[in-house]
């Protein structure tokens, strides 16, 4: 007979790979765990992890019975949760992952939530919108804010307020008025925001510039902001990037100006995993969200 705590071992080894790794995360030692894919290959009598070198890979009965298996213990995660939460009602952690550019948004809602619920704790990730996304579906966390466009095909998705483009130069180049014109950016060094995967923010501003009748001339893309704006402070270049992106940062030698014929804008969401019990503290956060931005959010 198969039970759950063989299926949980069974979904650890294919996510480590190895088995090793797997009893490592798992705080058991490594003869055990072996013994207990052996008992679920014998009880099954099919294979199902070849070795490839280093590494363990599925068979075909084994990518069925991983996908299956994954679906039984997120369901039984989620009822656990859900008669838990009968008896205590809203309390225990709440893991948000949230993209460095958009924990604006993030600042304005722990406050009065922590306010109303002060016996949730709160867990933050911090990544870029793919791996915010991929924590996601590992169910590392339990709300994602991050830049779009993502694939939204697994989320329920709650957009935020737009979050306009503005210019960021070195204070050095002494920079005395309060807006610039794209085209000034032609002959400038450009420092841009780019991600590790996909299309966004990058893409956005290029083809801006092109718009407008001129090549950026790039010098430097990164995917963290904190780098970035570090770089412009040093007088390396400047940069376009959203509005919220410099908000968290007090770094005095850099200038923010807006930009005055660019109506380019960045958009970020709130996302869940679809098909999920939702525990109370993730409804309630999501409620104080909309609430707060109500009169800005697009639907």
């Amino acid at each position: 007979m198969i039970d759950i705590k063989q299926l949980k071992y069974f979904a650890t080894i294919v996510e480590e790979g190895q088995i090793t790794k797997a009893a490592k995360k798992l705080h058991m030692a490594q003869p055990p765990l072996s013994q207990q894919l052996k008992q679920l290959e014998e009880t099954l009598g099919i294979t199902l992890l070849e070795r490839n070198g280093r590494k363990l890979e599925l068979t075909a009965p084994g990518k069925i019975l991983y996908k299956k298996a994954k679906q039984l213990l997120h369901q039984l995660e989620d009822a656990i949760l859900e008669v838990r939460e009968m008896e205590d009602g809203t309390s225990g952690v709440l893991s948000i992952g949230c993209v460095k550019s958009c924990f604006y948004y993030l600042s304005e809602i722990i406050r009065p939530f922590h306010q109303l619920f002060p016996n949730v704790k709160f867990h933050l990730r911090e990544g870029d919108s793919f791996s915010i996304c991929e924590l996601l579906r590992q169910r590392e966390i339990d709300i994602g804010i991050v830049r779009l466009p993502i694939d939204s095909h697994h989320y329920e998705m709650i957009h935020l307020p737009n979050d306009p483009y503005i210019a960021v130069f070195p204070r050095q180049w002494n920079i005395s008025k309060p807006y610039v014109y794209m085209k000034e950016f032609a002959d400038i060094p450009l420092l841009l925001l780019h991600r590790i995967q996909g299309k966004g923010q990058y893409e956005l501003v290029i083809n801006e510039c092109r718009r407008h009748g001129f090549e950026p001339k790039i010098i430097c893309e990164c995917p963290d902001a904190t780098i970035l704006l570090s770089l412009v402070s040093k007088g390396i270049g400047a940069t376009i990037v959203p509005k919220s992106t410099v908000s968290f940062f007090c770094l005095p030698d850099i200038c923010v100006l807006d930009i005055a014929d660019s109506s380019i804008y960045a958009e970020a969401a709130a996302i869940i995993e679809k098909n999920r019990y939702i525990p109370k503290s993730t409804h309630h956060f999501l409620t104080i969200l909309k609430e707060k931005f109500s009169n800005k959010i697009k639907n």
